[in-house]
């Protein structure tokens, strides 16, 4: 369960729907990403891995290409990632050689989420940076356009 959402926190998600629905429509699996510094969006993202056959090009990575480019720094240790869908193994590296302060993600993803569900790189010792973690925010809308998604390939 997440922390009393703010309604930046609520209105930064809606925004990371809202690029998950044009990967939805770009036939992406629908996942989308905001980076935030100072209660501004500073970048947006959203699956591109089949459009630019890059299998690196998930939303978090996408967006946190172009954050780093608008702060011309990659490291953004004040800002915060709001993405749909819990972040895999690969998107958490990114966001520890990021060095985000905080995640805040939609809905669990029980096969691949890095961030407690399928498992918890979190505490691996390995990992030199650490960031506050919320899970759960507008997950039912969020897991709703995944199911609809997978629903409408089968």
């Amino acid at each position: 369960m997440g922390p009393d959402w703010s309604d930046q926190d609520i209105a930064c998600m809606r925004t990371a729907l809202a690029e998950a629905g044009i990967a939805a429509s770009d036939g992406e699996v629908p996942v989308g990403a905001v980076v935030v510094v100072d209660g501004n969006v500073i970048a947006t993202g959203h699956n591109r891995s089949i459009c630019d056959s890059d299998p690196s090009a998930h939303a978090e990575i996408i967006a946190l290409r172009a954050a780093a480019l608008a702060q011309n720094n990659y490291r953004l240790p004040n800002a915060t990632l709001f993405v749909t869908l819990e972040p895999c193994v690969m998107c958490v590296g990114a966001i520890v050689q990021a060095r985000i302060g905080r995640v805040v993600f939609g809905a669990y993803d029980d096969k691949a989420g890095a961030l407690g569900s399928a498992m918890d790189l979190t505490d691996s010792r390995a990992l030199n940076h650490r960031f506050e973690i919320n899970g759960g925010l507008l997950a039912e809308e969020s897991g709703a356009l995944l199911k609809t998604f997978f629903q409408s390939r089968r």
